[in-house]
């Protein structure tokens, strides 16, 4: 008897018995390759399903999430993340799309800062500063990935060591990144790292989100809510002053929501500096609580993070050129997608004011995101 047959035989034994097999389970994960790395190394991309249709892609490749598909107002599947259809455009021409970034996300003064009076130089891979963890960060690494699922929802843990000295930062670095998606259209993401020597650390996730549609075109329509009454104001090569500003009054006043596009063009020096959004805003919370809200009244679809990081970056696709051909050989135009970076303050080590994102031996580094989409009726 075949195995085809066999499972066919067992499953009308049990409707007759009055019991029902749950195959739930089994549909969740599936598996396939997606590339291969320069070296020959295979590239996984993983796809996980919940019981309502609704999908996400991840690979091992920086833990890069390739497309998130969820249903609009009317029911129609639509692919929510910017992104690329092969290994070498994520490592050549990707602006961080979809990937982990670390050690230290976001930007760090002239790539220096000290820890116990030693000084450590990065590299400049974003003059003068440095830029998500430098020129091979977590983005362009491939981490171990160990699939998991349940009746309730399905992941990957993906995990990876950044060996003392890589990209010149100090310690041995385990980390670990578990993505789970559930039957709540929930994705939630946990971060976890030690270190066997004192080092800094800042891990994001750095989706660039469309809720209309990867392919879709600029993203100013969507209605954003940020849960902060400041932010961290930038100088001209996006570095934080220091400073803790009010954002009442200003361009920077997201506490109600409003389209992306009403202030973005204000005359503002740090519209200036960003071409754009491109800021830190301190989150109105000292635990896990929800800080942002997007909703896009074309396709009906809302996206909610909630977290226990001090921070979110918003950054509006300001550099984005439509000169990058994404999946479907669409030109991703500027503002054609935005990233909202839960995390802690960029350039923190070199701000005693801002929290601190220091990683000794005897601690554990841990944090939560969670990204819950839904649709409004």
């Amino acid at each position: 008897m075949t195995g085809r047959l066999f499972l066919l035989t067992v499953q009308f034994a049990m409707i007759l018995s009055g019991c029902e097999m749950d195959l739930s389970k089994e549909n969740r994960l599936s598996t396939s390759k997606f590339g291969e790395m320069p070296d020959g190394r295979d590239i996984t991309k993983y796809t996980i399903t919940n019981k309502s249709g609704s999908s996400i892609e991840v690979i091992n490749l920086g833990g890069i999430i390739v497309s998130i598909n969820l249903p609009d107002l009317k029911g129609n599947m639509g692919d929510i993340v910017l992104g690329y259809d092969n290994v070498t455009q994520y490592l050549q021409e990707s602006p961080y799309m979809g990937a982990i970034v670390g050690r230290y996300a976001n930007r760090i003064a002239n790539g220096k800062f000290s820890i116990d009076n030693e000084e450590y130089t990065l590299a400049q891979n974003n003059a003068p500063n440095a830029l998500h963890g430098g020129l091979e960060g977590f983005d362009k690494k491939v981490w171990s990935a160990s699939p998991f699922e349940t009746n309730e929802n399905a992941g990957v843990i993906l995990s990876l060591i950044s060996e003392d000295g890589d990209q010149e930062y100090p310690g041995s670095l385990k980390v670990e990144v578990t993505y789970t998606f559930d039957d709540q259209n929930q994705l939630t993401v946990d971060y976890k790292a030690t270190t066997d020597k004192s080092t800094v650390i800042n891990i994001s996730q750095h989706s660039y989100f469309n809720l209309n549609g990867h392919n879709s075109g600029q993203i100013g329509d969507h209605e954003m809510m940020i849960n902060a009454n400041h932010y961290t104001p930038i100088n001209d090569t996006l570095i934080p002053t220091g400073e803790i500003a009010r954002v009442e009054n200003t361009p920077m006043d997201f506490r109600k929501a409003k389209p992306i596009n009403e202030d973005i063009n204000t005359d503002f020096k740090q519209l200036e500096y960003g071409l754009g959004y491109d800021h830190n805003w301190v989150l109105n919370q000292d635990e896990f609580s929800q800080a942002a809200k997007v909703y896009a009244p074309k396709s009906g679809r809302i996206m909610e993070i909630y977290t226990d990081q001090p921070g979110i970056q918003f950054y509006s696709g300001n550099f984005i050129d439509g000169m990058s051909y994404g999946k479907d050989n669409f030109a991703y135009p500027k503002r054609g997608g935005f990233c909202l970076e839960t995390q802690h303050f960029p350039d923190s080590p070199n701000h005693k004011n801002f929290s601190s994102t220091l990683l000794i031996p005897s601690e554990t580094f841990e944090s939560k995101t969670v990204f819950k989409f839904s649709v409004r009726q």
